[in-house]
């Protein structure tokens, strides 16, 4: 006897279909688990990992603590013992750095992310703004694509003001990638926002009922998953380091750190940097970025979109602007002038709105060890770095900030112009 196709049908698919209703249930229906330990927080602060730049629930509870904002990109993982998180850890500290940035994070993917931030309303970070993002062409797709966070735009459209210039152009910004196409209705979404126009009511429903309980259920089970774990590492750092803080005794461990570390080079670079990274394209290297320029860029308009979430959540930022090592630069041939009248046109924009607290590091990249490698803060530089953020973060609320916000820095014409004029 045949057995109903029902019957057939139902063995077959049911399961299947079963199993397709419990995880639309389980990312829609609202739930939350508990808080997150001391110890994951702490491991999440320092791990670097994309998934939790990418989310939002361990960096809100970090911040609604004693954790501080840490932005930048791949100057944060050089983690000797004079790194701020070393620091801040050894020396008990009133703030923990959360370090927020890897290789590849530049502005736009830090807006997206501060926007989406909670419990730093009226508090103050840290901002490490490397020249090299300002290439030409800005941000390149596929860094930006992988860094990006579907629940950080859904919170940018959610709060998206049409009339606004900082709005629009960061949702045109944001329709130039391929990963703003991966949801149809977010991306007409960023589409009417850009057009000055704002949500329908079905985007609306869409991006508030299905995506953002969807995006937040997905960061709860997924952002603990393959953390790394760099805290071992930062608690051996701290173990070498005086019980007292002194910054001359601290400088001279930081020099001889440095000498121990950089004995196979030239150029002062780490030694396991300058044999994996350097030594076999030497030859090629020589002369190579003689034409590079950082003067004229698109990624000046994302800085402003990050400039502006801190002016709207009347946060108190240090930025710091980290040198070149100049031996790498000579040997290279990049322009230390060019360098200069990149950090000219971002004090400009930074100073000419408020932005007061700046750190130009731009000119200490001839210091014995102050750079770990070519780029990079190390050694001597986080040291100096700390004599400014030590008591920046004295107290981590931000004091009264009066911002005088400019849209003309979105503009094409301030992208493109050139840093003359400028002081």
């Amino acid at each position: 006897m045949k057995k109903p196709i029902g019957k057939i049908l139902w063995r077959g698919l049911g399961p299947l279909l079963i199993a397709v209703i419990l995880v639309a249930a389980l990312m829609l229906v609202p739930f939350k688990f508990g808080r997150s330990s001391q110890a994951t927080i702490r491991q999440a602060a320092s791990s670097m990992s994309a998934n939790v730049l990418k989310g939002e629930n361990i960096k809100n509870e970090a911040m609604a603590e004693n954790y501080v904002p840490f932005i930048g990109s791949s100057e944060l993982s050089r983690m000797d013992a004079f790194h701020p998180s070393v620091l801040a850890q050894k020396y008990h500290r009133n703030y923990r750095p959360f370090l927020m940035g890897m290789a590849g994070t530049q502005d736009l993917t830090h807006f997206l992310s501060i926007n989406a931030l909670q419990h730093v309303n009226g508090k103050k970070a840290v901002m490490v703004l490397s020249p090299q993002w300002f290439v030409p062409g800005g941000v390149r797709k596929a860094q930006f694509d992988y860094f990006f966070s579907p629940a950080q735009m859904t919170t940018f459209l959610l709060s998206a003001n049409p009339n606004s210039e900082a709005d629009r152009y960061a949702a045109s910004r944001l329709l130039q990638f391929p990963s703003a196409d991966s949801d149809r209705i977010a991306n007409d979404a960023l589409k009417n926002i850009a057009a000055g126009q704002k949500l329908s009511d079905s985007q609306y429903w869409y991006l508030k009922q299905i995506k953002e309980p969807m995006s937040d259920h997905q960061d709860i089970l997924f952002s603990q998953l393959f953390l790394d774990n760099n805290q071992p590492k930062l608690t051996k750092a701290a173990k070498t380091l005086p019980g007292t803080y002194d910054a001359d005794v601290l400088d001279g461990l930081a020099t001889q750190d440095g000498m121990n570390e950089t004995t196979n080079n030239a150029f002062e670079l780490k030694n396991d940097f300058y044999t994996k990274r350097v030594k076999r394209n030497l030859p090629k290297l020589k002369g190579s970025q003689a034409t590079w320029s950082y003067v004229k860029s698109p990624e000046y308009s994302d800085l402003q979109l990050v400039l502006n979430t801190y002016a709207k959540k009347h946060m108190e930022v240090l930025f710091v602007i980290p040198p070149i090592n100049a031996k790498w630069a000579a040997y290279t041939g990049l322009d230390l002038g060019m360098i200069q009248n990149t950090v000219t046109k971002l004090k400009y924009q930074l100073k000419s709105q408020g932005f007061n607290h700046v750190l130009d590091l731009s000119q200490d990249g001839a210091q014995p060890y102050f750079m770990e490698d070519t780029i990079h803060i190390g050694w001597r530089g986080w040291l100096k770095m700390d004599q400014t953020v030590r008591p920046f973060l004295k107290t981590t609320k931000a004091a009264p900030v009066h911002y005088k916000l400019n849209d003309d820095f979105y503009t094409t014409r301030w992208q493109q112009r050139s840093a003359n004029g400028l002081n």
